[in-house]
């Protein structure tokens, strides 16, 4: 019998409180358990992906959604390792933020405190269920986790080893929870349990995410969309600037921090466009541009309005020439998600002026988007990355799941 919405939202808070009391070493014990019964279980998280990966190519799944939505044991050592990660960083609880001493001598201080039960509404990737999990454990707070019906055998299986995992440990199994139920009218529920959950964290495409931030009545970290641009100097390094386009765009299409959109200086466009686009193509990109790369490459799609806002997640990427820095960033600053953007260049002065002006969570120079996650930034894992401006921005890790409270030192004071 499934679990109803309400019986998981009270044990798991119920379950905070627990975790909230437990020292550093006996939640670094449980993520190590706990990466250790990942590692064990392997071909029972296997065996659950790939039921989850037909059904998905039965419906027709394109080949950028299947890979985020395939396991496989490269995949499942690497959810081990950033569990590990995330055990050896350190405890973002009861850390001082700063005291101060007023004149009246009342001694004032903040401190990092958990935020309580954490719920995360995610789309596809399995790992997200792992990462999730070890980051809320680690700064204090209890999970719920819905992923999408397309994982729902991974997800299940997943938390289940997790949870066993946590037997003796002092972490209530129930501190990591997951709803089996894959009806959307399961996630609306979840969405208007805020006397149970403390933060609501949605993490896929621009249509989860709006529905989450329009329906939620629990307080939003709203994750982005990744319209991610690499903008290409007319002094950059065009032999470093291929291969950061290629990995920029091609490793991995269906993520949130690939390329989907390459600016190029008018005064390189004719030299470099027709090399760049012969790379591209050779990783099976379809090319769209502006009419200025049209007439330079004329075999070109023809790019739209639409096609400068959108996201791909596929082997799709537009092109612009722009008349140089400021037209770029003007570029990028109307028709990005505000993700992740890079410069290729090699002055200095340009760089930092992109990296100023540039209205984005991540801004890179002479490197790959790719790079916008949690493991790659030094957060062993990451629940999400932030594009917007409120508590928090970009890759979202253990300290990110923290909020702070006052605590104030008297000595029988009162107010006059």
């Amino acid at each position: 019998m499934t679990t109803s919405i309400l019986e998981i939202c009270k044990r798991a808070r119920a379950a905070s409180y627990d975790v909230a009391k437990l020292s550093s070493e006996a939640k670094n014990s449980s993520l190590c358990r706990m990466a250790n019964a990942l590692e064990g279980n392997a071909e029972k998280i296997l065996a659950a992906n790939r039921r989850d990966v037909d059904a998905a190519k039965a419906k027709g799944m394109r080949a950028s959604l299947l890979d985020r939505l395939a396991l496989d044991e490269k995949k499942v050592s690497s959810m081990v390792r950033e569990l590990r990660e995330v055990s050896s960083l350190a405890d973002p609880v009861g850390g001082i933020e700063r005291t101060w001493t007023r004149p009246n001598g009342l001694i004032i201080g903040q401190m990092r405190v958990p935020m309580g039960v954490v719920g995360v509404i995610y789309e596809s990737r399995p790992n997200v269920t792992s990462d999730a999990a070890s980051i809320c454990i680690k700064a204090g707070n209890a999970v719920i986790l819905r992923g999408g019906s397309d994982a729902i055998n991974s997800n299940v299986a997943i938390v289940d080893v997790l949870r066993d995992a946590l037997t003796g440990t002092g972490v209530p199994a129930d501190a990591i929870q997951v709803v089996a139920n894959p009806d959307r009218a399961a996630a609306e529920e979840l969405m208007g349990m805020r006397e149970y959950i403390d933060v609501l964290i949605p993490r896929g495409g621009a249509d989860l995410i709006r529905t989450v931030v329009e329906k939620s009545r629990i307080p939003v970290i709203e994750t982005g969309t990744g319209n991610c641009h690499v903008y290409v100097c007319e002094d950059g390094n065009l032999e470093q600037a291929i291969p950061i386009i290629i990995n920029a765009k091609c490793q991995r299409p269906g993520t949130c921090n690939a390329a989907e959109k390459l600016l190029v200086d008018a005064s390189i466009a004719k030299k470099f466009l027709p090399e760049v686009i012969v790379a591209l193509r050779k990783e099976g990109v379809e090319v769209r541009g502006d009419e200025a790369t049209v007439k330079i490459v004329s075999d070109v799609k023809p790019a739209t309005e639409i096609d400068w806002y959108t996201e791909y997640l596929d082997l799709v990427i537009g092109v612009k020439v722009v008349a140089g820095l400021d037209e770029a960033i003007a570029h990028i600053n109307k028709y990005s998600s505000h993700h992740s953007d890079s410069i290729l260049t090699s002055s200095f002065d340009k760089a930092l002026k992109f990296i100023k002006q540039v209205d984005s969570a991540a801004v890179y120079w002479n490197a790959s988007t790719r790079f916008t996650d949690g493991n790659q930034f030094g957060l062993g894992a990451e629940i999400g990355i932030s594009t917007q401006k409120l508590h928090v921005r970009g890759p979202m890790g253990a300290q990110h799941l923290t909020t702070t409270k006052y605590f104030v030192l008297g000595r029988g004071h009162i107010r006059d």
